[in-house]
């Protein structure tokens, strides 16, 4: 039974910064693409950015480019979502996301298709 669970969401200025963390209980399969997505109070899913652990590519929103850092450490099953400058706008409860690398992680990421999901960590940014 495969189960993601987030932290370190909290509260920050805007300009500050903030690392959120996944862990990954019992996922076996080795080449993973995980991700992040938010979402805002009345605002669709965004996917802000993933890895795949194979190969190591990464993706980022264009709205998080140069400003965020995903990173997975495979020796603990963890997955990290340094957010540096942050905005207001990048307020939301923040998803992991984890499934095999079944296609592009462009299309993972645009098409959501990942079949493990945790349950979120707040971000606020004011």
């Amino acid at each position: 039974h495969v189960q993601l669970v987030e932290s370190g969401g909290g509260s920050v200025q805007t300009g500050g910064s903030l690392q959120v963390s996944c862990t990954a209980y019992g996922y076996t399969y080795t080449d993973v693409c995980m991700g992040w997505y938010r979402q805002a109070p009345g605002k669709e899913r965004e996917g802000v950015a993933a890895i795949v652990t194979g190969g190591g590519s990464t993706y980022y929103a264009d709205s998080v480019k140069g400003r965020f850092t995903i990173s997975r450490d495979n020796t603990k099953d963890m997955l990290y979502l340094q957010m540096n400058s942050l905005k207001p706008e990048d307020s939301g409860m923040y998803y992991c996301a984890a499934d095999r690398a079944r296609w592009d992680i462009v299309v993972m990421m645009t098409s959501g298709a990942f079949g493990f999901w945790g349950q979120g960590t707040q971000v606020t940014v004011s």
